[in-house]
C-alpha cells in the first residue's frame, strides 16, 4: 500500500426496496450519506473529494446526490463500473486518502432501478462480454433467460460438468442467504425460504430458479475514509482499516479458451484476491468473515474457490458442511448478500462495505459474527471489472 493508512471512520446506508417502492435516488443518496457522516461524527464541509457511483441515471447524477449534503465545491467524480461500481467509488476514495492528495473523502453509491431492470439491460445490445458470450450460450442450448442469468448459469453448468455437483448444493447458497437475511432489518426479503421451495420455484437457466437470482433493487450506501492523522485530530480510534485493495479486469483468459467460468470473472477474482493477500500478509485462512459478490447462486459457489476459501473442485463439500455460515470456517454474507439483502447496482459495494465494517465493530446486531476481525469484501462486475477488499481491525 501507500504512504497513507486508510481508515473507514463513517458508514450508513439505506433499507433496500423494490423497484416502484423507493423515494427519489437523490434523497436515498442523503439518508445514506448523512448517516455515514454521522457515525464518523464529522460535518460534511470537512469532506475534501467524493467519488460517486451508480449505472442508471444522467451524467451527473453524483452531483445531485451530494448536493443533498451540502454545496462545498469540492470534487466529485462520477462512477460507472457495472456491478462493481460501488466498490470502484471506494477504491477511487482510498487512492486519494493513501497517496496524500487528500485526508478526508466520502464514497457514495446509489441506484433506483425499474422492474425486471437485470433482464433488460443488455437486451437490445451485444451481451457486455461480447460474441465470446455469445458463443458459449448458443453451444450451452438457446434460452429466453435474460443474458446475464444465462452466462452465470452457463458458468454453473459448466462447474457441473466439470464435478458432478448436485443441483441442490447451488440451492443450499440461496436457503443459507435467506436465513442470515431474516436477521438484516436493511435487507429486501426477510422471510426465510426452505431448499424444497427455492429448487421449486421457476426455472431461470439451469440449474438456477428464480429464488437464485438477485433481484433488481433501489437504495444507497456510503463510507468515509480518511487518513491516521485525520482521526487522530478527531478522537477516532482504533478504527476499521483498509488492510489491502485490488481492482483486476479481465485477462485474456477471460476468453480464450471459451469457458463461461472464466468469462464470468473467475480469473479476475483469482488474480484481485492473490494482490489482496500478498499486499496485506494476511491468506484466506485468517479471515472472518466474508462479503462475496453472490448476483446468482452459481457466482457465490465459484466464488469460493476464486477466493481460496476452499480448493478448486471442493466448493460442493464446502457449502455441504456448512463452512459458508455461522459455525463454520467462514460467514459468508451475513447481510444476506445480493441474492437476499438486494442488488442496487452503485450501492452494492459500499453496503457490502457497511456490513463489514460493523461487524469489526461488533455492532452487527443478530448477525455479529463472534470475535471478528478481519474481513474480506469481493464486488464483481461483468465488462469487466473485479475488486476485492481486507479490512482489518487491531
Amino acid at each position: 500500500m501507500g504512504k497513507n493508512r486508510v481508515n473507514v471512520i463513517g458508514v450508513g446506508m439505506t433499507k433496500f426496496a423494490k423497484p416502484g417502492a423507493s423515494p427519489e435516488y437523490y434523497e436515498m443518496a442523503r439518508e445514506a450519506g448523512q448517516k455515514a457522516l454521522a457515525d464518523a461524527g464529522i460535518a460534511y464541509d470537512q469532506i475534501e473529494q467524493a467519488y460517486v457511483g451508480y449505472v442508471y441515471g444522467d451524467s451527473t447524477c453524483g452531483q445531485r446526490a451530494v448536493y443533498e449534503l451540502g454545496l462545498t465545491g469540492i470534487p466529485v467524480v462520477n462512477v460507472n463500473n457495472n456491478c462493481s461500481t460501488g466498490s470502484t467509488a471506494l477504491w477511487l476514495a482510498r487512492q486519494a486518502v493513501e497517496s496524500g492528495a487528500a485526508e478526508c473523502v466520502l464514497a457514495l453509491g446509489f441506484e433506483k432501478m425499474e422492474k425486471g431492470a437485470l433482464g433488460n439491460k443488455f437486451n437490445d445490445r451485444e451481451p457486455p462480454m461480447g460474441r465470446h458470450a455469445q458463443v458459449m450460450i448458443e453451444a450451452q442450448g438457446m434460452s429466453n433467460a435474460p443474458p446475464a442469468a444465462q452466462m452465470f448459469g452457463g458458468a454453473g453448468r459448466e462447474y457441473r460438468w466439470q464435478h458432478g455437483t448436485r443441483k441442490e448444493t447451488f440451492g443450499k447458497i440461496s436457503e443459507k442467504a435467506r436465513d442470515h437475511a431474516s436477521r438484516n432489518p436493511y435487507a429486501l426479503f426477510n422471510q426465510k425460504l426452505s431448499l424444497a421451495e427455492i429448487l421449486a420455484s421457476d426455472e431461470v437457466f439451469d440449474p438456477l430458479t428464480r429464488f437464485q437470482c438477485c433481484p433488481p433493487t433501489c437504495g444507497a450506501g456510503a463510507a468515509v475514509v480518511c487518513s491516521d492523522a485525520f482521526a487522530r485530530r478527531h478522537g477516532i480510534r482504533n478504527p476499521v482499516y483498509i488492510a489491502a485493495q485490488a481492482m483486476t479486469t479481465d485477462y485474456r483468459s477471460s476468453f480464450e479458451p471459451l469457458s463461461l467460468i472464466k468469462m464470468v470473472g473467475y480469473d479476475m477474482t483469482v488474480n484481485a484476491a492473490k494482490q489482496v493477500y500478498e499486499k496485506s500478509g494476511i491468506g484466506p485462512e485468517d479471515v472472518d468473515v466474508v462479503e462475496l459478490h453472490d448476483c446468482f447462486t452459481a457466482n457465490e459457489l465459484l466464488t469460493y474457490e476464486g477466493l481460496g476459501l476452499c480448493p478448486e473442485g471442493g466448493a460442493e463439500k464446502f457449502i455441504w458442511d456448512g463452512d459458508n455460515t455461522y459455525g463454520g470456517k467462514y460467514v459468508t454474507n451475513p447481510s444476506g448478500g445480493l441474492l437476499s439483502k438486494g442488488h442496487p447496482l452503485g450501492a452494492t459495494g459500499l453496503a457490502q462495505c457497511t456490513e463489514l465494517v460493523w461487524q469489526l465493530r461488533g455492532t452487527a446486531d443478530q448477525r455479529q459474527v463472534e470475535g471478528a476481525r478481519i474481513a474480506l469484501q469481493h464486488n464483481l462486475g461483468l465488462g469487466g471489472a473485479c475488486v476485492v477488499t481486507m479490512y482489518r481491525r487491531d
